[in-house]
Formats: structure tokens, C-alpha cells, sequence
């Protein structure tokens, strides 16, 4: 019995792909790119598909980089790492307070939801109050035209809903077996797999 839910046999396997969707490593996903990520899906369509991994932190303060944003960030403070994809290009994600929209404002691109990407390049005096989160990416994750089905497929992805705070998630707690955790059975079961399978 697959542990993974199916799509109904005529859908595409990567039907429930959407913008504000997360792509969550399977364990057997054993990339190191990619082993124990969650992955928030920011554009899915004809051209492919681009996300950023929300639980790799860096060891580099945002402070260091993109000063003018640094004193804004989520704690830790540090630049995470998006993805293996251009990592010299930063892409930031903001979780927008209550009764706040992105739609219309200068500088945002509304994502799903309370969830906006940021221009970096836009005064943060004019975004900050909007926001209740905001965290900086180097890099991305990105897939060409039917990859991510295919990867989904073979069972390396589960896709599930996010939560506005999982963009903003502290590092410390285990973000993938939170959002698993949060899926029900039998999806939570996997939350339970060992970090390294050599210590079970």
C-alpha cells in the first residue's frame, strides 16, 4: 500500500501544483539538493515550474548582502538557500499581516494568499509594515516542462497545501516533518522516518 496519495488515474500527476502549493521530499528523495526539503511552488505553468527550498538556511546574514532589507528579516537573520538553481540571485518572500494585500502594491507580486514575492529593489520603509514575515533566498528550484510530474511520478514529491507561516518557519523546528505531521494519516507515518536510515 502506497503510503503517497494518488491522483485520480486521468489527472496529471502534477494537477495539484499550484502557486502557494509545497513540494515535500519524499524520504526516499535522496538528492542532497533536495533530501528532507519543503519546497513553496511560486510559479507552476507552460514554461515549468520555480520554487524555493524554506528549510536551508546559510551561514550568510542577509545584513551582509542586502543591508538596506537585513534589519527586516525573519530571525535567524540569515540568507537561506533557495535551490541549487542561479544562486547568486536573491528572491524574497513575505507573509503579509492581516487585512493586507499585495494586489496593486508596488513592489510586491502576490503569490497565493497573504503570500507576496518582494522587489528587492523597492524602498523597504514603504513594504515593512505590511508585512508579519519576510525572508531572503539565494537561489531557486526550478523544473522544465513536465519534470516536476515526472519527479512526482516516481514518487520523489508529495505535493500538500502551505500555510502562510511555513514561509517564515524558524529553522529550528523540523519544518518536513511538521507538514507532514499536520497531513493526516497515512501521510504523517513519514514524518516519523529517521534522518539517516543507519541509526534505525
Amino acid at each position: 500500500m502506497s503510503l503517497v496519495r494518488s491522483e485520480p488515474s486521468d489527472a496529471a500527476p502534477d494537477a495539484a501544483v499550484e502557486p502557494g502549493t509545497l513540494l515535500v521530499a519524499a524520504p526516499s528523495l535522496t538528492d542532497a539538493n533536495f533530501r528532507r526539503t519543503v519546497v513553496f511552488v511560486i510559479d507552476h505553468r507552460g514554461e515549468g515550474t520555480l520554487g524555493v527550498v524554506l528549510n536551508r538556511p546559510s551561514e550568510v546574514p542577509v545584513d551582509d548582502v542586502l543591508p538596506s532589507w537585513g534589519p527586516h528579516v525573519t530571525t535567524p537573520g540569515s540568507v537561506f538557500v533557495g535551490g541549487p538553481v542561479d544562486q547568486k540571485t536573491a528572491l524574497c518572500l513575505a507573509a503579509m499581516r492581516t487585512g493586507e494585500q499585495a494586489n496593486g502594491v508596488r513592489g510586491l507580486i502576490g503569490v497565493r494568499g497573504p503570500v507576496a514575492l518582494v522587489d528587492l529593489d523597492a524602498d523597504p520603509a514603504a513594504l515593512v509594515p505590511k508585512f508579519r514575515g519576510l525572508r531572503v533566498f539565494a537561489g531557486y528550484a526550478g523544473w522544465d516542462v513536465g519534470q516536476v510530474a515526472g519527479e512526482i511520478e516516481r514518487g520523489d514529491w508529495i505535493v500538500v497545501p502551505a500555510l502562510p507561516s511555513d514561509v517564515v518557519a524558524p529553522p529550528d523546528q523540523d519544518l518536513w516533518g511538521r507538514v507532514l505531521r499536520r497531513q493526516g494519516m497515512p501521510l504523517a507515518l513519514l514524518a516519523t522516518h529517521p534522518g539517516d536510515v543507519r541509526t534505525n
